[in-house]
């Protein structure tokens, strides 16, 4: 098996559970170097370090699967890790939706797996994890007996791998409009052409966190894309919801998970740029009981972090202006390169901005199903607020 051996100076990094390496990481490579097969990786000094698949197109050259020199990367190596994650949902309880499997949180880089019911939605990433597509699947076919599994390949990160952009069937072809159950509500999914793999379930823990704040309220949610903290406030007793998007398609969704939750009275959706709508609404002074912002990442990359800082201050200095005295702000941000600090500091600028004084309710992450390892960053992406504004 080729060997890969890092630099002296820069493998701390990866020796304390950093599952990639970088090209400017590696010092020597013995052996031929095939993109997507399986490699091991030593320290300078010839310590084993772990083993798994390398791309030297990539980046990111290599990303470990394991660290245990005696265990082989085959189809049961696949089916164990997969069973592992699935064992752990289940200790959570997270047995109906879930993310089941969370990239490098689960020892599988660049795999995620969404469980919706009896349907699985799979990205794979790399062209490592690409190759063990087949393992991957077959794995999930005798785990879960599975009704249907669809690919959603269709992101634009698989081209630096060398990866073309697909979706389809990985299993025989099934109807991809989907209804699931979650917190006592019922959504529409749509597997081929929703968002990501077709619904948000890091949300959905953080959906339940409005449930008494908004009983009695007006709320307006900006960014509601299908309307599923919309349904919540409407659910849980809010007097009126005003979600706002600027896709025709996500409010049409949006309209009918509120029909099918008979939330149609109560929940109204338009179809508008949030950005504009928020800055005008200021202007007139229109006031709400409870804002909620959940917007779409702002920047996927570092020289656009002051857009997105930006972007969320002002967001965040509107909603605040349009509560009441003693609203509630419900704030998120999924942008991975904004750390949970910086957020909350965004948000204490648009307070000292806005005059007004915060008083916070909650602060979370993503859901538990997209487990968080300390010593990987990017696993923490997901920033969920509750403030109260005075």
């Amino acid at each position: 098996m080729t060997k890969v051996f890092l630099k002296k100076k820069i493998q701390n990094r990866v020796l304390q559970g950093h599952p990639w390496i970088f090209g400017n990481e590696v010092g020597e490579i013995d052996g031929a170097v095939n993109a997507g097969d399986t490699v091991d990786v030593f320290t300078h000094q010839g310590f084993f370090v772990g083993r798994g698949y390398i791309n030297p197109q990539s980046q990111i050259l290599v990303r470990l699967l394991t660290r245990d020199k005696d265990e082989k990367i085959d189809d049961e190596f696949f089916y164990r890790r997969l069973l592992k994650a699935w064992k752990y949902r289940q200790q959570l309880g997270y047995v109906e939706n879930c993310r089941l499997v969370f990239g490098e949180a689960d020892d599988m880089p660049a795999l995620v797996i969404d469980k919706f019911n009896d349907y699985f939605v799979l990205q794979t990433l790399a062209l490592g994890m690409d190759r063990w597509k087949g393992a991957i699947v077959n794995a999930l076919q005798k785990i879960f007996s599975p009704k249907g599994i669809y690919e959603r390949n269709d992101v634009p990160v698989r081209e630096l791998e060398g990866l073309t952009q697909q979706k389809g069937f990985l299993s025989a072809p099934f109807d991809t409009n989907i209804i699931i159950n979650e917190n006592g509500l019922k959504f529409h999914v749509d597997i081929e052409n929703g968002q990501k793999t077709g619904y948000f379930l890091d949300q959905q823990d953080n959906r339940r966190a409005i449930q008494h704040i908004v009983k009695g309220a007006d709320v307006l949610e900006a960014f509601c894309y299908t309307g599923t903290f919309s349904c919540h406030a409407g659910y849980y007793g809010a007097k009126s919801v005003l979600g706002l998007d600027i896709s025709e398609h996500a409010v049409n969704t949006a309209r009918r998970n509120a029909q099918l939750n008979n939330l149609e009275d109560t929940c109204k959706f338009q179809a508008v740029n949030a950005f504009d709508v928020l800055k005008q609404w200021t202007k007139e002074e229109k006031k709400f009981d409870v804002v909620i912002l959940d917007p779409p990442a702002f920047t996927k990359s570092r020289e656009n972090i002051q857009k997105a800082i930006t972007g969320y201050k002002e967001i965040n200095l509107r909603g605040m202006k349009l509560l009441k005295p003693g609203g509630f702000l419900v704030t998120a941000s999924c942008t991975n390169l904004v750390p949970p600090s910086l957020f909350l500091e965004i948000i204490d600028m648009a307070a000292k901005d806005a005059k007004k004084k915060l008083r916070q309710v909650t602060f979370q992450t993503q859901a538990q199903d997209h487990p968080i390892l300390w010593n990987i960053e990017n696993t923490t992406y997901l920033k969920f607020l509750i403030v109260e504004v005075q």
